[in-house]
């Protein structure tokens, strides 16, 4: 299969291995072990993860090189339209915390390092995570306003109950940004109740949702996704991985794509996960209910949905 789109790549899960080893070692915590991704790992544990990659990228050059490689990495597996997305805020060790005086400054050099290494050749998503207080939102969006390379924002990781703020705390900041010509997606029914994605969708803006795995057990959320022309962002292997799907014949893909729903296939985080984009299509190609001509209305529909700066 040749052309295909990957909108949904984190760049702190999809470094190369051992690229994560030098630079590990360079920080002086070298890994005994990958941190890896397993089926029913579940949300948090899943999240977890991130704190062994992250260690290793608190430096802009660090940042480039990961993005350079990234791109690459998608090229030689046949991605054309790639787009990649971190939250530059949990970057910003070297100044104290994305709370400290220093942190735009520090979040405006991570995301210059990524432009740097991605040189044009994949669009970039700034994160705002769930429980972020919203003016970090904000910070944002004036970061992306000002730099074409940054093609969208997103809200990434899990609502907890611990978390001072809701969705609908971030709809100005997001509303902001659709206003400046930037994509908007949310993580959303990522194993959770699908009124996440009616919200993401009706109050914070979103054109697309990642992973939306609850999609169909609620009809008239199903019917917003469809007359909207939402488009869903399934990774399938990373869903079964944290458990938001039991397996990955249980995976809801072909049903939406026979359905006439926009969803696309990605990849989520390719060293976590241990998969690739070219891996990631043949195991959707295997599930049940999927044909080459819903797998490649799949794909066309990555490509269409890509965030393009006006």
């Amino acid at each position: 299969m040749e052309g295909l789109a990957d909108l949904h790549r984190h760049l702190d899960g999809s470094m190369r291995a051992a690229t994560l080893r030098r630079l590990a070692a360079e920080v002086g915590a070298p890994l005994p072990e990958l941190p890896r991704f397993f089926a029913g790992m579940g949300l948090d544990a899943a999240l977890a993860c991130f704190a062994t990659t992250l260690r290793t990228l608190q430096r802009p050059a660090a940042i480039a090189e990961v993005a350079a490689e990234i791109a690459e990495d998608a090229a030689r597996d046949g991605v054309t339209t790639l787009e990649l997305r971190f939250a530059p805020q949990l970057h910003c060790d070297a100044v104290g915390g994305a709370a400290a005086p220093g942190a735009m400054a520090a979040m405006a050099a991570a995301v210059d390092a990524a432009l740097e290494g991605l040189d044009r050749r994949a669009g970039l998503l700034l994160c705002v995570l769930y429980g972020d207080p919203p003016a970090l939102a904000e910070a944002l969006v004036d970061l992306a306003a000002t730099r074409p390379g940054v093609v969208g924002v997103d809200l990434a990781g899990g609502p907890a109950p611990t978390h001072d703020f809701a969705m609908t705390d971030y709809a100005p900041a997001f509303r902001r940004a659709r206003g400046l010509g930037l994509g908007v997606t949310v993580h959303a029914g990522e194993g959770r109740p699908p009124a996440e994605i009616a919200v993401a969708i009706e109050q914070l803006g979103a054109l697309r949702i990642g992973h939306g795995t609850t999609l169909l057990d609620d009809p008239a959320v199903t019917e917003l996704v469809a007359t909207r022309g939402v488009t869903i962002e399934a990774c399938v292997t990373s869903n079964v991985h944290v458990g938001a799907v039991a397996t990955a014949a249980d995976h809801p893909l072909p049903r939406w794509l026979a359905m006439g729903i926009k969803a696309c296939v990605n990849t989520d985080n390719t060293l976590l996960s241990a998969v690739d984009a070219a891996e990631e299509h043949r195991r959707v190609r295997a599930l049940p209910g999927m044909d080459d001509a819903l797998l490649a209305a799949a794909v066309a529909h990555g490509h269409a949905a890509a965030f393009v700066r006006g």
